[in-house]
């Protein structure tokens, strides 16, 4: 069984001694307050959530999904913390725990590319092209797969551990249980879900398994681990979110009415027969689906947190394998199939979002091909001396990401993905053209 008075320990990575909290700021305050002033959660806010550069001021961007869920987070935390008092260490408290999670959930994006899931994608596919696969040939197997699988949720672990604020030497500087709460796949690429999920590249593997046992978290292999307990809350109120919210993005768009998606709002509100007089009224469907959704997120929240209690002893003996939101109330599990379903039927093939995805790939292979290039040039011939013209001034657009001619290649390319993952939208479309020349 996993402790709470390791699970809640208050040492930081990259700064072990332990520091006393300042007067008005916990620990965990201070998690909270290095994600939210870091370049790197700043720049969510260029970047794609669901709808690649749209002009609606109201879409979700990655910025205002992570602010919502750090929101629903600190809830859950909250609510879970009040009902293990009794086990928590003298030092927590309910809201710390809420703190942890809502920090841990502010930063669950931090190392998307540009694009959304489409720059995954882009990226993924690029490296299994021929053409990407030619710059691979002198990595291992295990270095291949964490570029053909690229990752945001392992970008992010290695945003927060190695380069926002103090590069290569602890990151942000957060302690032990936020980056417990924040890795939702606390292995490896070689263990990757079925569906390709993992947080750590083998960069950071190193900090991984110290991460384990400074945690108490329980082994299942080599740079393998349980989830933190708190991890379970952080998926929780990303899903709660996406349930809703990306709805909510599709009638902005006129791609969903409010007919259409009421049934399952009132679904996963618990109560079929909820009736308000707006509904009927002149009112826009933006102000129709605000009062459901208070009401959904309420009764969301409250069966995740009883199946996180009910769950209690497979959790804390790292044994559990399931989702909150769909090992608890039936309604819920239902409305969140039905809100998928219509996503992926009606929201996903819009015509307009699926031309933007196509124009991404085009984007970020231009951005691949120019830099993965460069490095692979530096890697043969050794230095930055000898650099053909293009190859040096590609180079020196990285800045400090640019990689040391003595680096392994494999690292010189996580160091140019850093670079072209870290950009936004904006700057990655701007970028592109530049390099691809006017003419395109």
């Amino acid at each position: 069984m996993m402790r709470w008075d390791k699970l809640l320990t208050v040492k930081r990575y990259g700064h072990e001694s332990i520091a006393s909290p300042e007067v008005g700021r916990s620990h965990f305050h201070k998690d909270h307050d290095r994600v939210v002033f870091s370049s790197a959660f700043r720049r969510l806010g260029r970047k794609t959530q669901v709808h690649p550069l749209v002009l609606n001021d109201h879409i979700h961007t990655r910025l205002t999904h992570s602010i919502e869920v750090g929101s629903v987070g600190r809830t859950l935390g909250i609510r879970v913390g009040e009902l293990l008092t009794s086990s928590l260490p003298e030092w927590v408290s309910s809201h710390d725990i809420g703190m942890i999670v809502q920090s841990a959930c502010l930063a669950h994006d931090i190392g998307n590319p540009p694009f959304g899931h489409a720059g995954e994608y882009a990226i993924r596919d690029w490296f299994k092209q021929s053409k990407g696969a030619e710059f691979l040939q002198p990595l291992s197997s295990i270095e291949c797969l964490d570029l053909e699988t690229f990752e945001g949720n392992a970008q992010g672990f290695r945003v927060v551990t190695c380069i926002e604020n103090h590069l290569y030497d602890g990151g942000l500087r957060l302690t032990y249980p936020t980056l417990g709460t924040l890795l939702k796949y606390p292995w490896t690429a070689e263990h990757a879900t079925g569906k390709g999920k993992f947080s750590c590249y083998l960069t950071e593997s190193e900090t991984l398994n110290k991460l384990g046992n400074e945690l108490g978290l329980v082994s299942l292999g080599k740079n393998r681990w349980c989830r933190h307990p708190l991890a379970y809350l952080m998926e929780a109120a990303d899903d709660i979110c996406y349930a809703i919210l990306d709805l909510e993005d599709a009638i902005e768009l006129n791609i969903l009415t409010f007919d259409a998606i009421k049934p399952i709002l009132l679904q996963l509100c618990g109560d079929l027969e909820f009736e308000d007089g707006i509904f009927y009224s002149q009112a826009s469907a933006r102000r129709k689906v605000s009062a459901l959704r208070g009401k959904a997120m309420e009764n969301m929240v409250n069966s995740a947190v009883d199946a996180f209690m009910n769950n209690y002893a497979q959790i804390m003996a790292g044994q559990y394998q399931g989702e909150l939101l769909l090992d608890g109330d039936v309604g819920v599990k239902e409305g969140l199939s039905a809100a998928k379903a219509l996503a992926k039927n009606k929201v996903f093939p819009d015509t307009r979002k699926t031309e933007l995805e196509v124009g991404a790939y085009s984007c970020l292979g231009i951005l691949l091909d120019a830099f993965c290039h460069a490095v692979y040039e530096q890697y043969q011939k050794g230095s930055a001396e000898n650099l053909s013209y293009r190859s040096e001034k590609i180079m020196s657009l990285m800045g400090i990401h640019a990689p040391d001619p003595s680096w392994s290649l494999y690292h010189a390319y996580i160091r140019a993905l850093d670079f072209i993952s870290g950009m936004t939208d904006n700057y990655a479309a701007y970028l592109a053209r530049q390099i691809g020349g006017l003419s395109r």
